[in-house]
């Protein structure tokens, strides 16, 4: 039987170390690799397609917000992404959640807890905080739609967009011709319902972006 593979990306080596050490007490035999950030990341699961989980920061160099979590949902579908973060805002959980995360943990979960956490996610589940409440935001679930439109490959090419490739470069990118890629930037204008690579960008980091946290409560 092979062994789990997890990844853990996080920019901070402390961390790295702690999780693991974590990983490691509740599965003695997992084969565990670091990424210290997204690139790194994405060229981990690259050489490993077969990775059981991504244990995914939200801020470390090469991310902006969700775009992190959206790219690999979208390059490498098979493999689940829980979100592990200091960020502990109820709507930022849902936005993650919706986008795609397998779970969001958030950092200041005790170890059996964790534990518990990657068993259910490695099992196929999913898993988010009990304590954090629920923030109910209509606008998360109209991205999420919007994005449902979208094949992976689209939403592969709309991360690039966002970081401003032109065609050529998304060509590249995809091993395709600069005419296919053109294609899939107008499928993907045509099925967001916008009118040009400005909107579509301006929509991708939207979706992408950290909502505000909630005001505290009056008191």
């Amino acid at each position: 039987m092979a062994a789990t593979r997890i990844v853990i990306a996080d920019d901070h080596p402390l961390f790295r170390d702690a999780l693991r050490l974590t990983i490691v007490q509740a599965f003695p035999d997992a084969a565990i690799a670091e990424a210290e950030s997204f690139e790194t990341l994405r060229l981990r699961v690259a050489a490993q397609p077969e990775t059981d989980l991504v244990l995914l920061d939200l801020k470390m160099p090469g991310m902006h917000g969700l775009s992190g979590l959206l790219f690999l949902r979208a390059a490498f579908p098979a493999v689940p992404v829980a979100i592990i973060s200091a960020e502990e805002d109820a709507g930022i959980v849902q936005r993650a959640l919706a986008l795609g995360a397998a779970g969001y943990i958030a950092k200041s979960t005790g170890a059996d807890r964790i534990r518990a956490a990657l068993t259910i996610l490695l099992a196929g589940g999913t898993w988010a905080p009990e304590t954090l409440g629920a923030r109910q935001d209509g606008n998360d679930a109209r991205m999420a739609a919007r994005l449902a439109r979208l094949t992976p490959r689209q939403i592969n090419v709309l991360t690039m967009l966002s970081g401003g490739f032109p065609n050529k470069r998304i060509a590249h990118a995809l091993g395709v011709s600069e005419a296919t890629a053109k294609a899939h930037v107008s499928a993907i204008l045509e099925r967001l319902g916008v009118e040009n690579r400005t909107q579509a960008v301006i929509l991708a980091r939207d979706i992408a972006a950290l909502p505000e946290p909630a005001p505290p409560a009056l008191t």
